[in-house]
């Protein structure tokens, strides 16, 4: 019953957060304000729901930061909202990586430029991993999956991926903040939101240059032709 009831919240929270007046971004407000009452079968509700989000990508991880921000505050929000999306991390990685990753090995065997391109992806380790988890462009759960894909290092994909963590504490301060928090991002006026997508933005252009320079370096394609005077 508790799940049931946070999961309508959540998808009132979001169709509130973008469509809805003033006073019914409110009402949205006091549905998941009465999750509180609800206690810590509340809490292993939360948890689980946005684990299986992080794992099926079926609604947006920052919806979750909201929606934890207004239950639970910034410290507690926060700590749900962080441990649950990890945990989904872990899971999508692992099973992408168990499952599929035989499967892309035996294609690669026979494809010497993908077999490079792989490897570049595997020395970036890490600090590819964070560009991407900086990027509001890429799926959580589509990015766990395919970099479980890779022969990246599951050490350097755990780090990597704490850096969708600031953002998420971003949203769930912004949720902390009752109706301004909800309106603002319907309204799309929150500084902090803006300071995400700009961040987002600069990750976004720094992770299609740096593929494109990997692909580069293992030959899928050409490069810079040489310009003399």
């Amino acid at each position: 019953m508790a799940g049931c009831s946070l999961g309508a919240a959540l998808l009132a929270a979001g169709i509130g957060s973008r469509f809805l007046p003033g006073s019914s971004i409110a009402q949205v407000e006091g549905i998941l304000r009465s999750i509180q009452d609800v206690g810590s079968i509340g809490v292993l509700a939360f948890i689980g729901i946005q684990i299986l989000v992080a794992v099926s990508g079926l609604l947006p991880a920052s919806l979750f930061g909201l929606a934890a921000g207004a239950v639970y505050g910034v410290p507690l929000g926060f700590g749900i909202a962080a441990f649950s999306t990890m945990i989904g991390a872990f899971i999508a990685f692992m099973l992408s990586r168990s499952l599929l990753r035989p499967t892309i090995v035996r294609l690669l065997q026979s494809r010497s430029r993908l077999q490079n391109f792989d490897a570049l992806l595997a020395r970036d380790g890490w600090r590819f991993v964070c560009l991407l988890r900086l990027s509001p462009i890429m799926p959580f759960a589509v990015t766990s999956y395919a970099l479980g894909l890779s022969s990246i290092m599951f050490r350097d994909y755990w780090l990597g991926s704490l850096a969708a963590l600031p953002s998420l504490l971003g949203y769930v301060f912004i949720g902390s903040l009752t109706t301004t928090g909800l309106a603002a991002i319907s309204q799309g006026s929150s500084p902090l939101k803006w300071g995400l997508v700009g961040l987002g933005i600069v990750a976004t252009a720094l992770i299609t240059w740096r593929i494109g320079k990997l692909a580069m370096l293992a030959g899928l394609t050409p490069a810079a032709p040489l310009t003399s005077d």
